[in-house]
């Protein structure tokens, strides 16, 4: 099984950095998935705009825990706006891939992160700081997180969540790549996955 992971997976797997909790935390972010049963718990300090110090504790698979540890060490010492432009495919990259029926727990690291910090900017009564749009070369069109959009009007969605509050319509989410699919499809358009006829 060891063999589907990298070296940089096994390695936050069997040694992750930042376990635990904050005491009194300037902001709390919390993610799960139903199908796979991931949870995922972050915890932040913050210093001026800087992020001093992160914690998690996950429940779930060793790519939950490999993720969770390398999104707190890649969103220390980073501004706010900073850790808001991580992404799901920076995590997969930094721990050198993780296998397409996981890329799902990649998603959860950085929404964790980022749900923590939109709380701390609740907390301080301050509106949301938008991520910075890439500039120059880097420069593409943002387009919804994978796993984070409704299926019908493309609206940010949990996919814990089981309807879309913008447009009220229900979906399913993969079993394989933990995405939320329509209800009616008989195919993950995302990861390609069969899909038991509604």
């Amino acid at each position: 099984m060891a063999m589907m992971y990298s070296k940089e997976v096994m390695e936050h797997f069997t040694n992750p950095r930042n376990v635990g909790e904050i005491a009194d935390p300037h902001g709390v972010g919390e993610v799960g998935n139903p199908v796979c049963g991931d949870m995922m718990t972050f915890h932040i300090k913050v210093d001026g705009d800087r992020i001093s110090d992160v914690k998690f504790k996950t429940f779930g698979c060793g790519a939950a825990i490999a993720v969770s540890s390398m999104v707190s060490e890649m969103a220390k010492g980073k501004t706010l706006e900073e850790a808001l432009r991580i992404t799901n495919e920076d995590v997969a990259q930094h721990l050198g891939g993780l296998p397409k029926n996981k890329m799902h727990c990649s998603n959860l690291g950085a929404d964790a992160l980022h749900k923590a910090i939109e709380n701390y900017y609740e907390r301080q009564g301050k509106p949301i700081a938008p991520a910075p749009e890439p500039v120059g070369a880097e420069a593409k069109v943002q387009e919804p997180v994978a796993g984070c959009a409704c299926p019908y009007c493309d609206s940010p969605v949990d996919p814990a969540g089981s309807v879309c509050p913008p447009c009220g319509k229900s979906f399913t989410v993969c079993p394989e790549c933990g995405r939320p699919v329509r209800s009616e499809a008989s195919e993950c358009p995302s990861c390609g996955a069969k899909l038991g006829m509604k």
